[in-house]
């Protein structure tokens, strides 16, 4: 009898002992839901308010005769490719591209000036939203326009064409038919040091013709810290391919990665000596970081316990809904 109720009460022990690690592991699990919860919200909010000057366009152009015949051509002029505007010179104007891969470069003129109700959106957009780095759209016919204004005589090559990117195409007839929001799935790095960039971009149509698609940038540097910097904890978001794309510092040196610039990943991002490849998980120098990565990216787990990593007990991860990120919370050693 001695044996068989010890062995009831090792297998209760177990038992026990097994739910309070799941419960111990819910708790941890409602923040990071909440965090997530959070961010898709804002997410939402932008997408719904780019939505909603899609329409606006939509309506428009469906009206282009009338907007041809009250279009104001002095707004802007242009030397070639570019309109003559500078940066910061008017806050109301955006810099207007006519690239020279135009079919039609009359015709781009004459869309150009029917189009310039769209400054008034933009900037409004951009007030509202002021992680937006830019709003813009860029056309069939291969005008292109850009709020705010920047240096776009030294930026842009007046022979590309805007159809071979993926902030037109992935929103055309063969690649979006549902013609709806579209996010870019992978983020980047701004060559202008503003960080990660993150692209939404909508089709506008005339008729059943695509006219042009609309797009914002933000930076997701704005976007997460706002979250990360109120809730308590080490966070890091990753992509799908383990670059992480922003985190707290804490986390990011636990996780032996490379140094950081003063000790701040954001700078460290904005400096012009970062690689990409030095700050992804499968490149820790750790194996168990790299082991951890496998677990949550490739096999989808939600949670890794570590054995040999000094400083570091656990971690959790979700993923972001509607992208190809992971939210990874690291939970240092007590």
């Amino acid at each position: 009898m001695r044996v068989k109720s010890f062995s009831i009460f090792l297998f209760l022990l177990i038992i026990f002992s097994c739910n309070d690690s799941e419960s111990e592991y819910g708790r941890d699990f409602e923040e990071i839901d909440r965090l997530i919860t959070e961010m898709v919200s804002q997410g939402q909010e932008l997408s719904d308010a780019l939505d909603t000057i899609a329409h606006q366009y939509i309506d428009h152009i469906n009206r282009y005769d009338s907007l041809r015949e009250t279009a104001d051509f002095s707004k802007y002029t242009f030397t070639r490719a570019y309109s003559t505007n500078l940066p910061g010179e008017d806050s109301a104007l955006s810099s207007v591209m006519i690239l020279n891969t135009t079919p039609d470069r009359d015709r781009a003129l004459e869309e150009a000036a029917a189009t310039n109700f769209l400054d008034s959106l933009f900037s409004r957009f951009q007030k509202s939203f002021p992680l937006v780095v830019q709003v813009y759209s860029n056309s069939a016919n291969q005008v292109s326009r850009v709020y705010p204004a920047f240096d776009h005589k030294n930026i842009v090559e007046p022979n590309l064409d805007v159809k071979d990117f993926n902030f037109y195409y992935a929103a055309d007839e063969i690649n979006n038919p549902s013609k709806g929001i579209v996010w870019i799935q992978d983020a980047y790095i701004d060559p202008a040091g503003k960080g990660w960039i993150l692209s939404l971009i909508h089709p506008v149509y005339q008729g059943e013709k695509l006219f042009a698609v609309l797009g914002a940038d933000f930076t997701v540097d704005d976007f997460i810290y706002e979250y990360f910097d109120r809730y308590p904890g080490d966070y890091l978001l990753v992509n799908g391919k383990g670059d992480i794309i922003g985190g707290e510092d804490g986390a990011i040196e636990l996780l032996s990665m490379p140094a950081l610039k003063n000790h701040v990943y954001r700078e460290t991002v904005k400096s012009e000596s970062f690689r990409i490849s030095d700050f992804n998980l499968f490149n820790s120098k750790s194996l168990e970081v790299r082991k951890m990565a496998q677990e949550f990216l490739l096999n989808k787990k939600d949670r890794f316990e570590f054995e040999e990593e000094k400083g570091i007990n656990k971690a959790i991860c979700k993923m972001v809904p509607g992208i190809d990120w992971y939210l990874i919370q690291i939970f240092p050693e007590q």
